[in-house]
């Protein structure tokens, strides 16, 4: 079937209305009818043909939102109406170990939302800037929200689980100490989930224009990192430092603010790479550096169930398809708090 999209034919050329084919569901399928869908930087980057590999024309968009429309023959986990939404992937192999595991997002066979490879027309997938997407049972989570957060529940299908897969990982709650580099897309779901699972949340911002911002988030300290008294403040006293910032700046900085066995994990992708740090400030106390990338299905599901009790939605503003080339050159200034999302009944016109 044809739907309507927004998305780009060239790396230089803005986004635009186009027309795109989604295929008939399957006996296992589930097909949604998007009503929101998050802007994500990888949005922006792949589209651009900053990233290796774009293929065009382009449609991204993997912070997705809606109804199920209609499902498949054996689907019996949804049902007309139901709200859901689909993240960063459509499919994986689902029978190595990181699938058998629940850890999709780490199989080599792991297909994402845009610009993966897929038997459907025109070979590559199509995301979420469009009107309806087919998705394979398995890979839709259910959205227990009041409906009338739904646009603003888009971006936990990227920002929310990428912040909260390390912080489970590394076993955060009451009594751990966990830091929070950069109040962004990013970090601000990260200072908000951290908060509601009982740790004490200390926020790091190189602008003291965002302190007050960050207080409200949920943070319980908010250092400005170049203000070399209050970083010295919390030497060797972090269980877990979330570092979200997505450009290349001064890890040790930050390591030696880790207490021993203490962890950074590193979510931002920076386009060009950090310089290495100093290893002693990793051998000298054991400390670990890590990485981590979106999260399992199960994990995602977890974690809208964790938001959805705790009333944890993204800060958002809403954008109508027309306003989405505007968008990028605002989110490239840093001009949104903290993120925006397409209301996707503008790209009917």
């Amino acid at each position: 079937m044809l739907v309507n999209a927004y998305g780009a034919h060239a790396g230089d050329q803005p986004l635009q209305p186009l027309q795109i084919t989604r295929r008939a569901p399957g006996a296992h399928d589930v097909q949604i009818d998007i009503a929101f869908c998050g802007i994500c930087h990888s949005d922006l980057h792949q589209v651009r043909a900053e990233w290796y590999g774009t293929q065009f024309p382009c449609v991204p968009g993997h912070e997705i939102v809606g109804r199920v429309a209609a499902v498949g023959a054996h689907v019996d986990g949804f049902r007309p109406g139901d709200l859901v939404g689909i993240g960063c992937i459509v499919d994986s192999c689902k029978h190595c170990a990181d699938c058998d595991d629940g850890l999709e997002n780490y199989c080599d066979g792991m297909i994402g939302t845009y610009n993966f490879p897929t038997p459907d027309a025109p070979g590559w997938t199509l995301g979420g800037y469009s009107q309806q997407i087919v998705v394979h049972e398995r890979y839709v989570l259910r959205i227990r929200h009041p409906e009338e957060q739904l646009a603003a529940v888009a971006p936990l299908l990227c920002a929310g689980i990428t912040t909260y897969s390390p912080l489970r990982h590394w076993n955060v709650g009451p009594g751990k100490k966990v830091g929070v580099v950069g109040i962004g897309g990013l970090g601000h779901m990260g200072i908000k989930l951290a908060h509601a699972l009982g740790a004490h949340v200390v926020a790091f911002t190189t602008s003291d224009s965002k302190r007050e911002a960050a207080l409200q988030l949920g943070a319980d300290e908010v250092v400005v990192s170049r203000n070399a008294e209050e970083m010295a403040a919390h030497a060797k006293s972090f269980d877990l430092i979330l570092n979200t910032v997505a450009a290349p700046h001064d890890l040790d900085a930050f390591l030696v603010l880790l207490k021993r066995d203490g962890n950074m994990t590193l979510v931002g992708a920076p386009a060009t790479p950090h310089a290495s740090p100093n290893v002693f400030n990793l051998i000298m106390k054991r400390r670990t550096l890590a990485g981590s990338m979106i999260g399992g299905i199960a994990e995602t599901q977890e974690m809208l169930d964790f938001c959805a009790e705790h009333g944890i939605v993204s800060d958002i503003e809403l954008v109508r398809a027309d306003q989405i080339n505007e968008s990028y050159e605002r989110m490239l200034k840093g001009d949104v708090k903290y993120r925006f999302v397409i209301d996707n009944a503008t790209l009917a016109g």
